[in-house]
C-alpha cells in the first residue's frame, strides 16, 4: 500500500486549513498514495478556543474534506474538533473517500509538561479500526503513543497499520521522545505505524507559542521497529510504500502479542 503523510502547518483559520488538505491530498494522489494522512488539529491550529470552530461530522468543514478526498480518488485522514455533549469538544479524527466513512476520538488527552488538553476536550472511550482496500488499518492519534497497550489492542483486532495524527509539543528532549515512542508502538504492535506531525511553525516564520503546535519529524516505522522513511522539521509530503504483508511474517518472527501476560 502507497501512502502519504501530509506535514502541514495549521492556520487558526478552518477555511484557510481546507486549502492545505486540497493541496496535500492533490500531491498525494499525484503520487500514486492510496490514503493521505493529515496531522492532528487539521482544522485548526491549537492555542486558540477550540468551542467556536468545532463542528459536527456532518458540518460543513468535514463535507468539505469528503469533496476534496472524492474529487482526488484518495482517502483522507484529517484532525478536526466536534462538539461534545459536555460543551466541551472531541479531538476527532475524519476518515473519508475511497469508500471509508469513519471517525475516532482522542481516548488519551494531553494532560502533561503543564499543558490541560482536557480542561477544553473530552476524551473518546472507544478503539477503532477501518478497512482500506480489505487491510485492517489503526487510529490513534498524538498522545496515545505514549500508551502501549492502545496500540497491543489494535494489533490483537488485526491492525497492519496504525495512524498516528499528531500536534506534538516542543521542548527538550520531545524529539528523542518522539522518534522512540513512534518506533517502539510499532514494536509493541508489531504493525506499521504512520505518524504525521504538525510541521514546526517556525519553519514558516510563525512563533510555536505554549500549546503543543508541532515539530515536524514525521515517520513510518516498520514492524520491525525501523525507520521507513522521515520528513524534517519543515513542511513537507512523505510518501512510502508499506508492505503490509511483512506484519505477518513479523508476528511469527516476534509474536509479543501471543506471548504477553498482562
Amino acid at each position: 500500500m502507497r501512502i502519504a503523510l501530509a506535514q502541514i502547518v495549521s492556520t487558526p483559520s478552518p477555511e484557510e486549513n481546507l486549502g492545505l488538505v486540497a493541496d496535500g491530498a492533490r500531491a498525494a494522489a499525484a503520487a500514486g498514495a492510496r490514503l493521505v494522512v493529515f496531522p492532528e488539529a487539521t482544522m485548526c491550529c491549537f492555542g486558540v478556543k477550540l468551542g467556536p470552530v468545532a463542528e459536527p461530522l456532518d458540518g460543513p468543514w468535514a463535507d468539505r474534506v469528503r469533496a476534496i478526498a472524492e474529487d482526488a480518488g484518495v482517502t483522507v485522514v484529517a484532525g478536526m474538533f466536534t462538539p461534545a455533549e459536555d460543551g466541551r469538544v472531541h479531538n476527532t479524527l475524519l476518515v473519508t473517500g475511497g469508500g471509508v466513512e469513519a471517525s475516532y476520538e482522542k481516548i488519551h488527552l494531553f494532560d502533561a509538561f503543564g499543558f490541560a488538553e482536557s480542561d477544553t476536550v473530552a476524551p473518546g472511550t472507544g478503539l477503532r479500526t477501518i478497512q482500506v482496500d480489505r487491510r485492517t488499518l489503526g487510529l490513534t492519534t498524538c498522545y496515545d503513543l505514549r500508551f502501549p497497550g492502545l496500540y497491543q489492542e489494535l494489533g490483537d483486532r488485526g491492525a497492519q497499520l496504525v495512524l498516528a495524527p499528531a500536534s506534538w509539543g516542543a521542548g527538550p528532549g520531545k524529539r528523542e521522545q518522539w522518534d522512540l515512542l513512534v518506533r517502539a508502538r510499532a514494536l509493541d504492535s508489531t504493525a506499521f505505524v504512520a505518524a504525521c506531525d504538525q510541521a514546526d511553525p517556525e519553519t514558516v516564520g510563525r512563533e510555536r507559542g505554549k500549546a503543543p503546535t508541532g515539530i515536524g519529524a514525521s515517520l513510518v516505522a516498520s514492524p520491525y521497529g525501523a525507520v521507513v522513511a522521515q520528513l524534517g522539521e519543515e513542511p513537507g509530503l512523505l510518501v512510502a510504500d508499506v508492505d503490509l504483508d511483512e506484519v505477518d511474517a513479523a508476528r511469527k518472527a516476534i509474536p509479543v502479542l501471543a506471548n504477553r501476560r498482562f
